[in-house]
């Protein structure tokens, strides 16, 4: 793969802007254009957050610094579950 193509099955997407405390934030759990994703679920650490059958978005609301780790997500392709890498939140 190139550099436009992630290697990772699922990516989870943040914002590269800065998140400050009060701050709403939408993460996206992206697969490759060739496996759409369905049933997605949240992850923070290793605590299970929340499941989207229908979507690949989680919405963070009310920011605050404790909000502050890392998130991935599982989500269901064609092909089986697959994972994504870790990805860190910082609230500010």
């Amino acid at each position: 793969t190139g550099p436009c193509c992630p290697t990772e099955p699922l990516v989870l997407q943040v914002p590269a802007r800065a998140l400050l405390e009060g701050d709403t934030v939408t993460l996206r759990c992206r697969g490759r254009p060739d496996k759409p994703v369905t049933s997605v679920r949240f992850y923070k650490d290793q605590k299970y957050l929340w499941e989207t059958i229908h979507g690949t978005l989680l919405f963070l609301a009310h920011l605050q610094q404790r909000n502050s780790d890392r998130y991935w997500c599982l989500g269901s392709v064609s092909s089986g579950v697959l994972r994504s890498a870790p990805v860190p939140v910082t609230v500010h």
